[in-house]
């Protein structure tokens, strides 16, 4: 049997974890273990989608790396924080808010096996009514009309440009539209026969020769913040209501779009009867979803963390910039918000078991030494373990009892009743290095 087929193998977890409309479970894993996991609670169908929350972008972003090495990278998405600072006037990567709208469509119309996202990221305010936002589905032989593209481009950020260089650029020649989608990793040509699109190819940005044909092209918006008539009445009253910022609610009235406009987000999505929904990503999550918290501890200090940060500079903007009262709406909101309006089961994985923790799920993990030269040789070291060599040591309530199951992928995992003694040491190892 193939490694791969081996390690998705349903029957592997199964027995071992918790039923999968459980509210609430903490599971101890270590972290060699914790992709296999993830792939393995969202191959039994535990929640569509996991949604991994880690304490840091690097975190996130090595761990949706290593589940997609078992689900496939189209079975993985990721939803990024913002990497500039609240109230700073520089907007966000074009990238980063193009991946945060298509995780937040696919939420809704394809929801990936696993979404990963750092903490910040969901603690932070989504923009306006990006729930509603829609990608553009260009495909070889269907009726476009240029004005129409056009003007939908614009209105989700898109800058018309001479020539397409980087993401969020659109240029157009004749019949000849050019675009860099916000997520794509190469820009997009779409030659027009009258509203037909005859051809639809990726091209190079170096000598801007277009190259391989493509079956179709997907264009996410490039700004999570857009002026819609709710956006534009708010800025509106803002003008009036907050007079120190006129120059920012007057162009965001005009809608126009400018570079620095998301850094008066809180402002629009502030106060209740605004017109403007209020939420961040956990809120839009189907039913059938499954958070994982990743070491809630650090989570929640970094969530505190990032609140004290913003706090602190917004105490010192609200000088510089002459706000009444200094006191700024804020950009995050607490850790205690991130959950409270989803009804989706939120589990706990940690290194340890934490003391007083009504049940825990624990799995240990040891390496093995590397295999030079013969790949063959780790799968029939994995098929050894599926033979039922190792043993799985159930204890509760002080007293242990040991026994043998075979399929058992991490074959050391026990459910057990979480003590403030130490834990038995492992009976087994797992084969992850």
């Amino acid at each position: 049997m193939a490694l791969d087929r081996l390690l998705s193998s349903g029957r592997v977890l199964a027995p071992l974890l918790p039923p999968g409309g459980a509210r609430a479970a903490v599971l101890s894993v270590p972290d060699v273990a914790r992709p296999y996991v993830v792939a393995a609670l969202a191959n039994l169908g535990h929640g569509r989608p996991v949604v991994a929350v880690t304490p840091t972008q690097a975190d996130a972003e090595h761990l949706a790396h290593d589940v997609a090495a078992y689900l496939g990278r189209q079975s993985v998405a990721t939803f990024p924080a913002w990497e500039t600072l609240p109230f700073e006037r520089v907007s966000p990567a074009v990238e980063t808010m193009g991946r945060r709208l298509e995780a937040v469509w696919r939420l809704r119309h394809d929801p990936p096996k696993v979404l990963v996202a750092a903490v910040r990221a969901l603690v932070q305010r989504l923009g306006p009514h990006v729930e509603d936002s829609e990608p553009i589905l260009v495909r070889p032989g269907e009726r476009v009309d240029l004005d129409e593209l056009l003007g939908r481009l614009v209105r989700m950020g898109y800058r018309r440009e001479h020539q397409v260089e980087h993401r969020g650029e659109v240029a157009v020649r004749g019949s000849i539209v050019d675009v860099y989608p916000s997520t794509g990793d190469v820009p997009v040509r779409i030659d027009l026969w009258g509203d037909e699109v005859e051809r639809l190819t990726a091209f190079d940005v170096a000598d801007q020769r277009s190259k391989d044909d493509l079956a179709e092209a997907c264009i996410f918006g490039a700004r999570e913040l857009v002026p819609t008539d709710e956006v534009r009445a708010r800025a509106k009253e803002l003008i009036a209501a907050e007079p120190w910022g006129r120059e920012q609610w007057e162009r965001l009235s005009e809608g126009l779009l400018f570079e620095g406009m998301e850094s008066w987000l809180p402002w629009l999505t502030q106060p209740p009867g605004s017109g403007v929904a209020q939420h961040v990503l956990p809120d839009l999550l189907p039913d059938d979803s499954l958070v994982l918290l990743f070491e809630p501890g650090r989570l929640r200090d970094r969530a505190a963390e990032v609140l004290d940060e913003e706090q602190a500079l917004a105490a010192s903007l609200a000088t510089t910039w002459g706000v009444p009262g200094g006191d700024l709406p804020r950009l995050h909101l607490s850790f205690e918000r991130l959950l409270a309006h989803t009804t989706a089961p939120a589990w706990t994985i940690t290194s340890v078991p934490t003391p007083g923790a009504a049940e825990v799920t624990a799995f240990h993990a040891t390496a093995w030494e590397p295999v030079a030269g013969d790949p063959d040789a780790v799968t029939r070291h994995v098929q050894r373990l599926l033979a039922d060599r190792y043993r799985i040591v159930v204890a509760a309530d002080g007293a242990g009892s040991s026994g043998r199951r075979s399929g058992a992928m991490i074959p050391a995992s026990a459910r057990l009743r979480a003590r403030r003694a130490a834990l038995p040491a492992p009976s087994a190892a797992t084969t992850m290095r």
